[in-house]
């Protein structure tokens, strides 16, 4: 004869159904989540800079003498054409040789000379520049048409042995590091110790005495 202890101690077979319903449906959602997040990440919020910051960056602008738009709210406070310029000699007497930048400048300056306000996010950390990339897909491509490309890269840059290192920590796309071979086997290069020989990388390291990535901040010194 059953126990009816036994019996009663059984688990049910709808309690059990109700379960593995309830499990399916949750890894549904994480996995649609998932998706979505990956396939369809939110844009960035374009940097905002305060009236303060919007008048420092535009001073620093004016002595390198660099053509760029900064966003003001008064729409009025923009660059103002000055006076007409008058004929001088060239002297380089009070000229600055010396660029420095924070985080929030670098993406304020993005957001209002490029069309990657929202695409693109810069970060500043101790000898590490990293840079959050989104980048919408050819609608007509296979697969992942009109998706948008989720990627992260990150440079170690500093100043070492009297010339500047640029070194390649890595790629990730929509949050998967690719490997070193996809990337030419560059990762954790020195790409002005592998390419400053000629080109672009030997006129930017000869034209380099001091460089520094701090927490936010950029900092380079040129030669003369």
């Amino acid at each position: 004869m059953n126990n009816p202890q036994d019996a009663a101690a059984a688990p049910q077979p709808k309690a059990k159904i109700g379960k593995v319903v309830i499990v399916t449906i949750l890894l549904t959602l994480g996995a649609v989540w998932l998706a979505q997040s990956a396939l369809f990440p939110r844009a960035f919020s374009p940097v905002k800079l305060s009236h303060k910051e919007q008048v420092t960056l535009r001073e620093k602008l004016l002595a390198l003498n660099l053509p760029l738009e900064v966003t003001f709210k008064d729409p009025e406070e923009k660059f103002k054409p000055g006076k007409p310029l008058e004929p001088q000699p060239y002297s380089e007497t009070a000229a600055t040789r010396e660029i420095n930048f924070t985080e929030r400048e670098i993406n304020a300056l993005i957001a209002t000379n490029t069309d990657f306000a929202d695409k693109v996010a810069i970060d500043l950390s101790s000898g590490l520049i990293s840079a959050r990339v989104l980048a919408p897909l050819d609608p007509d491509l296979p697969f992942f048409g009109g998706k948008v490309l989720k990627l992260s890269t990150g440079f170690g840059l500093e100043y070492k042995e009297g010339k500047p290192a640029v070194v390649l920590k890595g790629v990730t796309l929509w949050g998967v590091a690719l490997p070193n071979s996809w990337l030419g086997n560059l990762k954790n290069v020195d790409l002005v110790e592998e390419y400053g020989d000629e080109g672009f990388w030997k006129a930017f390291a000869e034209g380099v005495e001091d460089i520094a990535v701090g927490d936010e901040k950029l900092t380079i010194k040129l030669k003369e």
